[in-house]
Formats: C-alpha cells, sequence, structure tokens
C-alpha cells in the first residue's frame, strides 16, 4: 500500500519556523517531483512547493519564496518542507504529494498525504 504521511505541523508565532516532514512508504518515490501543496479554511489547494527526483531543481509559489525551503533524501524516501519568517497567512492545511513531473497544479499528482495542520498565531 502506497502510503505519504506528514508530520511536524503545530502551533507557532508570527516569525516563528517548522520543519514538516513527509515520509512515503509502499514503493520508492526517488524518481517522482514531490510537492508541497495548502489549503486554508475556505480556500482551494494551492501550491507551495516543490523538488526534482535528484533535488537539483526546486519551485516555489512567490508567497513562499526566500522563507521555505523544499528538500529531500531519497535513501529515507522523505521530503521535507522549512518554512521560516511565518506568517498568519501561511495557517493551513499541509499536504505532500508525488508526481511524475513537474507541475503548480493539484490534478497533476498521483499520491497525496492526509495533510498536517500548521497554525501561525499573530
Amino acid at each position: 500500500q502506497v502510503q505519504l504521511v506528514e508530520s511536524g505541523g503545530g502551533l507557532v508565532q508570527t516569525g516563528g519556523s517548522l520543519r514538516l516532514s513527509c515520509a512515503a512508504s509502499g514503493r520508492t518515490f526517488s524518481r517522482d517531483v514531490m510537492g508541497w501543496f495548502r489549503q486554508a479554511p475556505g480556500k482551494e489547494r494551492e501550491f507551495v512547493a516543490a523538488i526534482s527526483w535528484s533535488g537539483a531543481n526546486t519551485y516555489y509559489a512567490d508567497s513562499v519564496k526566500g522563507r521555505f525551503t523544499i528538500s529531500r533524501d531519497n535513501a529515507k524516501n522523505t521530503v521535507y518542507l522549512q518554512m521560516n519568517s511565518l506568517k498568519p497567512e501561511d495557517t493551513a492545511v499541509y499536504y505532500c504529494a508525488a508526481a511524475w513531473r513537474y507541475s503548480e497544479y493539484d490534478r497533476s499528482y498521483d499520491y497525496w498525504g492526509q495533510g498536517t495542520q500548521v497554525t501561525v498565531s499573530s
């Protein structure tokens, strides 16, 4: 059974940091593009960041560029999202996902985790 399991979410104050992890199991994802998306209450799910299978290429939404860093460890089948300088508008459920090729659109991703809540207090 293929699974993506996120962890690391929580409550943090404005300006704080969190590191999300996404552990994959069931098969290796070392050849997949891995992405992070988020969904705030009442809003559509939006792209946050993605990383190529080798880690050589990374992609970010403008809203997080310079504050968030995506990385991966293929030996551990795990992808990370380091989030710094957090803002209240970053509050959302964060999902990791896997795709065969890079895309900003969630419909291009075949596997999804269950999500982890990130709440940034002002």
